[in-house]
């Protein structure tokens, strides 16, 4: 790990000035102060400055992107990958080619290593991080093909007034079609079974 020792005329001053070499925040950090500052007499004699180690903490998306990239390499498979960061997650796109050996029937295989990255990720972080991963737009192409599922299957539920169970989907696909039918004025859905078998039923409203 990188150490820094940084000083200044109080502990906070020291800190602040071995962040700024560092070019990270303090979440980032463990602070060791070595050395209390003395004022010395008369504000001259015997003046010393504070002292303190920096220490810099791991990165958890630094680590789960290595491992990204240490289990594509392994699957001999040339991929570039992309972090953004947002208010509530942060996204790891990928792109390369043969894209559709990480994504697997209807995202599964993504969604695995979405699972075991955020695992990673979180495993020497001091904060919750939540990581979502994607590769090539998959989760928006997913998105779209859930929520124009969702229009066809509240249809057909109006017009044969028979409530429809789809199959077993993630918690995060569930979530789609639940937020797309909200604002639907004749039916209503909810969940049934258990996970991983969990399926998204939609019925008429009383």
């Amino acid at each position: 790990m990188t150490k820094l020792l940084a000083s200044g005329k109080t502990i906070e001053d020291a800190v602040q000035s071995g962040l700024a070499k560092l070019n990270v925040k303090a979440d980032r950090v463990k602070v060791t102060v070595l050395e209390q500052p003395n004022k010395g007499l008369f504000g001259l004699l015997g003046a010393r400055d504070a002292k303190v180690e920096l220490e810099l903490l791991p990165d958890g998306v630094d680590q789960a992107i290595q491992f990204l990239l240490d289990v594509t390499g392994a699957m001999e498979l040339t991929v570039e990958v992309e972090r953004i960061e947002t208010s509530d997650h942060i996204q790891i796109n990928i792109a390369g080619s043969d894209m559709g050996i990480l994504i697997g029937r209807r995202g599964q295989t993504l969604d695995s290593l979405q699972y075991l990255v955020n695992i990673v990720a979180n495993r020497h972080s001091d904060r919750h991080l939540r990581i979502v991963l994607d590769a090539e737009q998959f989760r928006e192409r997913r998105r779209q093909t859930l929520e124009a599922l969702a229009e066809r299957m509240a249809s057909r539920v109006i017009r044969t007034r028979k409530e429809m169970m789809l199959e077993p989907m993630t918690s995060q696909e569930r979530k789609i079609i639940h937020a797309s039918l909200q604002t639907n004025s004749k039916v209503k859905t909810y969940s049934h079974g258990e996970e991983p078998n969990r399926r998204l039923v939609i019925a008429l409203k009383d």
